[in-house]
């Protein structure tokens, strides 16, 4: 069971490592995919729904924390993409993660010069968090009173334009190693001081691939290779495509990730604003990995919503306009804010920062022409 190396950085005592030890006791070694999925979610000692991460005091800040901007050029777009559906008299505006509402109301606010687009739109916030949601009913005071959904299944029925930023990354995952010309489910289990390590369990066969899942296009695996795969992601993105294809509208989705799979271990732990170990301190870091755009769009598609070229988050925010929007931002401001915005800008933007590892996915209808992807 225990990996090599496993054993560095054991978990540390907090509630949710003591209630994890027992259960991996009394019931065997979990996957990462559960390990993940409680550590994140659990209603007592759940990352998201007990603490705020969002913003400079938590533990990591967002595009729409950083600028305004980021979510202003996201409501032009859905504006945009309002007018390519034909401007209809009401239709579904959902946000997958919303944080603390940041993105969400800084796009109502851009969107005001359509007023038509407001009063057409039904606000649905696909949020999990108890207290994250009454901060998102707090930043769309005034502006619109949203619909809690827990599944995009719930999302109410109609044209829909769907935004996901940074929302697929902390989907769980699994992992699968490859050792000894076979494959292995990485999972979570206890030593014997009932501290948390990773292992390996039973040899599984990957029946997945020849479905076209994403490790069909890749090399074959050599030792110690590390495979993984998103099933909760891959629904979501099959389940917006087949909405979007039937009743019309388009989806975007900003996330870090790679656009062609590939193998790799991207767990990763961030806890007080630094990198952790996973395992170190469940339920009080966050846990997320990269996302593989060729899986959401593979699903995306056979759903009948392919998507568009990926583009990386610099490219997309150049399409829409942010140069232009920060320069009018900067205009008449005195030195030490015109210095912040084209701060803020960079990190957007710059290769060596956000711009570079972001993507942007859109997908839609075939026949949809979907604002700054296909131009």
């Amino acid at each position: 069971m225990p990996e090599n190396g496993a054993t560095n950085g054991h978990g540390g005592p907090t509630p949710l490592a003591e209630r994890l030890a027992d259960r991996i006791e009394n019931f065997g070694p979990m996957s990462v995919a559960e390990y993940m999925a409680t550590c994140l979610t659990d209603p007592t000692d759940g990352y998201y729904t007990t603490r705020e991460p969002f913003g400079r005091s938590g533990d990591f800040v967002t595009a729409p924390e950083v600028s305004q901007m980021f979510g202003e050029l996201i409501g032009l777009w859905c504006v945009a993409t309002w007018q390519q559906l034909g401007e209809p008299e009401r239709f579904v505006l959902a946000e997958l993660g919303p944080g603390r509402g940041t993105l969400i109301a800084d796009a109502l606010r851009a969107a005001s010069v359509r007023p038509s687009f407001a009063a057409a739109a039904d606000i649905a916030l696909l949020e999990v968090s108890p207290a994250l949601r009454e901060k998102q009913q707090a930043a769309l005071a005034g502006l619109a009173e949203p619909y809690f959904v827990e599944s995009v299944d719930e999302i109410p029925g109609g044209p829909l334009i769907v935004i996901a930023n940074e929302f697929f990354d902390a989907l769980p995952i699994r992992q699968f190693v490859h050792a000894d010309g076979q494959w292995a489910e990485r999972m979570v289990g206890i030593d014997d001081d009932g501290k948390l390590i990773f292992g390996r369990g039973g040899r599984v066969e990957l029946e997945w691939q020849a479905a076209g899942g994403s490790a069909a296009a890749i090399p074959p695996p050599e030792p110690g290779s590390v495979l993984e795969i998103r099933p909760s992601g891959e629904a979501i993105a099959e389940a917006l495509g087949a909405r979007i294809a039937a009743e019309g509208g388009a989806a975007l989705v900003v996330d870090y990730g790679h656009i062609t799979p590939d193998y790799g271990d991207t767990l990763q732990a961030i806890y007080h604003q630094n990198y952790d170990y996973p395992l170190a301190h469940p339920g009080e870091a966050d846990l997320t990995s990269h996302v593989d755009f060729s899986a959401l769009a593979a699903a995306a598609a056979a759903a009948g919503a392919p998507p568009r070229p990926v583009l990386e988050q610099g490219a997309l925010l150049a399409r829409l306009g942010i140069t232009e929007r920060a320069q009018q931002l900067a205009e008449d401001k005195d030195d030490a804010t015109r210095e912040a915005i084209a701060a803020a800008l960079a990190r957007l933007v710059d290769e060596d920062q956000m711009g570079r590892l972001f993507k942007a996915m859109a997908f839609a209808p075939p026949d949809f022409a979907v604002p700054a992807f296909d131009q």
